[in-house]
């Protein structure tokens, strides 16, 4: 298969693209939208502005809270076993151990965290030794991986962490009056954190959560609000402007007014990020069951139509608002996807890169529901289009004809419904060409002279291949020994690793779902 004109994430990145700091400047003072501007009370862009100059010490200092697990919901049932080990473990050590970041904000608005995080006193070479397989990864900031069975348990120092101090701060932090040595080290460690919801730290032994930046008063206001202020946090790190996406688009959250400001105006930063990182980014986004979400958050602060030109083109062309409510088959499909996917049932990359790619190809050539139907049951079944042609003629229930992408239905005979799949088959694996062909991508909101610039490919050769793989059945024909998944359970251990069986299961179910809702009158 020739792949030499795809522009894969191990090519260069910025071969063509103005300066990134000249597009950072550029959005700054100017909208980010496509065709639609993005609207700011003046006097909140003054306020915004004005803080992103103030030094970190004029803010307003939260009380520091001291809380009893218990009154807040949280045991150590809650946490898995390999983390108790490995909390276990330090502690009869003799060091302190804390559950920090996001698990702890999950364990109290009662989620499953996605994973635990670890922090601890010992230097990471002291906890190498105390576990048989431990290793230290990482140079910028280097963590503990601690392999228990299937699993790894990540662990942090606080000597390393506090590394950090001196590069990002340009005065020394002075203990707060009253503040013990212990108190003053949670402290600077939680002013490392990128959101005051992050910031806590749960010491399961004494049963108490510090809270030193005011996260549980924003976890009651159901906000999303950087540690220090938002232009400085998001221009160290601008991985975090994709961070506080996911966070809201997960929980439900709000921005705070200047966090969701400098989202805004510093958009265009994420291009500084390095594509294996984007694809991890938009991965989390996308994979764990907030993708609907994530993407009406993308589009509503100008951030699709830098990461994902061909579908910001999409909602442009079909009137969608930067607030709109209102949904669409985009939206729908990822939607039915969210309904089977949640934060410890992940799917792999590839299924939802297939979705994006499956819906450019219907949005290129609308298609008679029955073909849809027929192409999702051969994706199941692994390409045999007769079976797949004689399930779908028995379906009975309408579908739903919101969508332009599907045309009224017509009476298609054998050969003709067979041809129309097959084409649909080639036109979403080409779609899938297209998604990854730099210069496609850069020309999908040329016609829009507000939007910013993007050429920008992250799918890695390995997704891509593994989402041709989905539907290459189809193309290709009912694949020798496959045997297609019996019953709706899904094997999420399967799922996430890329099995495709599992993928090309749930595939087919989003589809017909999505064509064919269950709700529909």
């Amino acid at each position: 298969m020739a792949i030499s004109g795809l522009a894969f994430s191990c090519k260069p990145q910025f071969s063509f693209r103005p300066s990134i700091f000249h597009c950072i400047r550029k959005v700054r003072f100017s909208s980010v939208a496509a065709v639609e501007m993005l609207d700011e009370p003046e006097s909140l862009i003054k306020e915004s502005l004005r803080n992103s100059v103030g030094e970190f010490v004029d803010r307003k200092i939260p009380e520091w809270k001291k809380l009893n697990a218990k009154d807040l919901g949280i045991s150590t049932s809650m946490i898995d076993k390999p983390t108790r080990k490995v909390l276990n473990g330090l502690k009869k050590k003799g060091y302190e151990v804390y559950l920090v970041g996001g698990c702890v904000r999950d364990l109290i608005l009662r989620r499953i965290p996605k994973d635990f995080d670890i922090l601890t006193s010992a230097e990471l070479k002291e906890v190498v030794r105390a576990f048989s397989r431990c290793e230290i990864v990482g140079k910028r900031f280097p963590i503990c991986h601690v392999h228990l069975e299937d699993t790894i348990v990540e662990v942090s120092s606080f000597s390393t962490r506090g590394q950090k101090f001196g590069r990002n701060f340009r005065h020394e932090l002075e203990r707060p009056i009253g503040c013990d040595e212990k108190d003053y080290t949670r402290w600077r460690n939680c002013l490392q954190r990128d959101f005051t919801i992050n910031g806590l730290m749960f010491d399961p032994y004494a049963k108490i959560v510090y809270d030193y930046m005011g996260g549980i008063e924003d976890i009651r206001k159901a906000k999303v609000r950087t540690v220090i202020p938002a232009s400085t946090s998001f221009q160290e790190d601008c991985a975090r402007i994709l961070r506080a996406i996911r966070i809201a688009a997960r929980l439900g959250f709000r921005f705070s007014r200047e966090t969701a400001h400098f989202v805004k105006h510093l958009s265009l930063s994420v291009l500084k990020l390095d594509r294996g990182r984007l694809l991890m980014e938009m991965n989390y986004m996308l994979a764990y069951g907030s993708a609907e979400a994530s993407l009406r958050l993308l589009w509503k602060f100008g951030l699709l139509e830098i990461l994902l030109p061909i579908q910001a083109a999409y909602l442009v062309h079909n009137g969608f608002r930067r607030r709109d409510k209102r949904s669409n088959m985009l939206l729908s499909l990822f939607s039915n996807l969210d309904k089977l996917l949640a934060p410890d049932r992940p799917c792999h990359g590839s299924l939802w890169v297939a979705i994006l790619a499956f819906h450019k190809a219907l949005c290129d050539q609308p298609r008679d529901p029955l073909v849809v139907a027929v192409f999702s049951l051969a994706v199941h079944n692994g390409g045999d289009i007769l079976e797949a042609v004689k399930i779908a003629r028995r379906i009975t229930k309408p579908h739903n004809d919101s969508f332009y992408e599907l045309l009224e239905p017509r009476d298609l005979h054998f050969q003709m419904l067979k041809d129309e799949v097959m084409d649909l088959a080639e036109s979403t694996k080409g779609a899938l060409s297209k998604m990854t062909d730099e210069h496609f991508v850069s020309q999908a909101m040329a016609g829009y002279p507000r939007a910013p610039f993007s050429d920008l490919v992250f799918i890695s050769l390995a997704v891509y291949l593994k989402a041709c793989k989905i539907f290459d059945c189809v193309r290709e024909g009912a694949e020798r020994g496959f045997v297609p998944k019996q019953g709706s359970k899904i094997d999420y251990e399967s799922l996430a690793f890329g099995s495709l069986r599992e993928l090309r299961h749930t595939f087919a179910r989003i589809v017909f779902d999505t064509v064919y809702p269950l709700n529909l009158a």
